[in-house]
């Protein structure tokens, strides 16, 4: 019941360089997406017209340029049951014809074999249109598939294909009756799809506005492959913005908050099509300080993706990643709630197993995942730890198996891998020391800041902003309640006839000291 009532928000942050989406639940941080601004990555969802370099005949599968350095994997079992109905259109697609029409008419069947060779279907220098759906890790190239489907949030569009399928958590037979009968309806000739669990209970229009604009994507894509047989996207997924929306919106998202006008309006414009009742959700932030700030994003980054996580009470995890796999590793720390020793590492193992499944998602680790838990000797507490961590493993849309414990306390979870983990370096290098370990003396460091005033004093500057840790700034004000002259602030400002603004930052390391004139902009010192 509690991940119903869970409130969820997007907080997006739009900067030059990329857009970093954060989901929130309850205000704690869960997800975290990154999309570059600028250039194209090969990303899930994607769709290319690709050339096939050379055959795997071990393999039954075939290795295809689709424009990356490194080149993407096929296997025969991905080509999709019509693929025969895709290379046709290739081939025969050229810019004088009439391609709605070539579409329309092409049979779809028969279906490829099960037991087919990739030789027989493929050769070198062939092009064909393909699907990412591994992006690309570590060594390999991106995994791909020529079975081509669009997602939208009610329906996923299958070109090439005749079958309407409805999502099995739809429980009443009448309403999939109406779904069905009404998709069909407004499907063209050779279009199929998947009925998924949002489109329950929407009404005929919604559906059929997005139906229609995913046709349009589709069909849109056609003109470049007709144009030039070269390799090339053809179109791509949603941005991630759009696309986490598509797969997570529901009642319990309350807010979502973005701080670039554009992505606000193209956010707007999405959710209207979706879920119009809820497109007052999203917000344009417009507040001085950084959006990720703002809401806490940062300082949960900096807390959460260290080798070292801290948990409540005194627990820990250490996570370690190779190329094989995750190890994670428990912790009790200093945790002393109760007498009983079991009891206290069950409630341990608990609390981990919660900051285990955040951890999955927020990094989106893949793979084989072993956790080292506290060991317990009670065979009913291993069973429901099991139990608890497959309960909150739900909420995970990645494919997953979380297998029981073995006696030694290890857990195995398996995780879907479709791209590499996000990794975030939260150490910084000393801005005092610049990494070299050695700081100026501190009996000296008012000096130094006084030389930093007078210069710019002199210089014309009227106004200073005196940026410092708080540890600092207490030094600096030492004795101001009482004879404000005494103080190092009283004694500059007198002597150098402006005004000294003292802002204490507790991020600043202990000498830490920024100067800034009156409009805001850092002044070297």
């Amino acid at each position: 019941m509690e991940a119903e009532k869970s409130e969820k928000d997007l907080i997006v942050d739009v900067t030059s360089q990329d857009v970093n989406i954060a989901l929130m639940e309850n205000h704690r941080l869960i997800e975290l997406n990154k999309e570059s601004s600028k250039g194209h990555s090969f990303s899930v969802g994607d769709v290319y017209l690709g050339k096939v370099k050379k055959l795997l005949p071990a393999l039954n599968a075939a290795f295809v340029d689709i424009g990356d350095k490194k080149e993407a994997f096929v296997h025969y079992l991905d080509l999709g049951l019509y693929f025969n109905a895709f290379d046709e259109f290739v081939r025969k697609s050229n810019p004088n014809t009439d391609l709605g029409q070539l579409y329309s008419k092409i049979k779809i069947g028969p279906i490829l074999e099960k037991e087919g060779r990739i030789e027989n279907v493929l050769k070198a220098g062939q092009m064909m249109i393909v699907q990412i759906v591994k992006e690309p890790i570590s060594t390999k190239g991106s995994r791909l598939t020529a079975e081509i489907s669009l997602a939208g949030r009610n329906i996923v569009l299958i070109p090439f294909a005749e079958k309407v399928s409805i999502s099995q958590k739809i429980s009443s037979k009448e309403e999939k009756r109406r779904l069905e009968t009404l998709v069909r309806s407004i499907l063209p000739n050779n279009y199929g799809a998947i009925i998924r669990t949002a489109a329950e209970g929407k009404n005929a229009a919604v559906l059929v506005a997005e139906v229609k604009s995913l046709i349009s994507k589709w069909e849109a894509s056609w003109k470049k492959v007709a144009k030039s047989k070269g390799i090339q996207l053809l179109f791509t997924e949603y941005s991630k913005t759009t696309t986490i929306l598509r797969d997570l919106l529901n009642d319990s998202f309350s807010n979502i908050y973005v701080n670039d006008e554009n992505i606000y309006e193209e956010t707007k414009k999405y959710i209207s099509l979706i879920s119009p009742d809820q497109e007052k959700i999203v917000k344009l932030y417009d507040g001085k300080e950084s959006i990720f700030d703002h809401f806490e994003v940062t300082r949960q980054i900096k807390s959460s993706f260290g080798k070292v996580v801290p948990m409540k009470q005194g627990a820990y995890l250490v996570i370690e990643s190779t190329e094989a796999l995750n190890v994670i590793d428990v912790n009790s720390g200093i945790r002393a709630k109760t007498s009983d020793q079991e009891e206290n590492t069950f409630e341990v193992n608990k609390i981990a197993a919660e900051e285990i499944a955040r951890q999955l998602r927020l990094r989106d680790m893949g793979g084989i995942v072993i956790v080292d838990f506290i060991d317990m000797e009670s065979g009913e507490h291993r069973a429901a730890l099991h139990k608890y961590m497959q309960d909150l493993m739900e909420n995970d849309r990645a494919k997953h198996n979380v297998l029981p414990l073995t006696k030694f306390g290890l857990m195995q979870i398996t995780r879907q891998r479709i791209r590499p983990a996000t990794e975030i370096n939260t150490a910084e290098v000393c801005p005092v020391c610049h990494g070299t370990g050695k700081i100026s003396s501190s009996v000296v460091i008012d000096e130094q800041i006084e030389r930093n005033i007078a210069y710019y004093a002199e210089h014309g500057k009227t106004s200073i902003t005196l940026k410092v840790s708080p540890i600092l700034g207490a030094y600096l004000k030492r004795g101001q309640s009482v004879l404000a002259d005494k103080s190092y602030l009283g004694k500059w400002r007198k002597k150098y006839k402006c005004k000294i603004n003292l802002v204490e930052v507790t991020d600043f390391s202990v000498l830490q000291n920024e100067l800034y004139d009156e409009k805001g902009d850092r002044l070297e010192a």
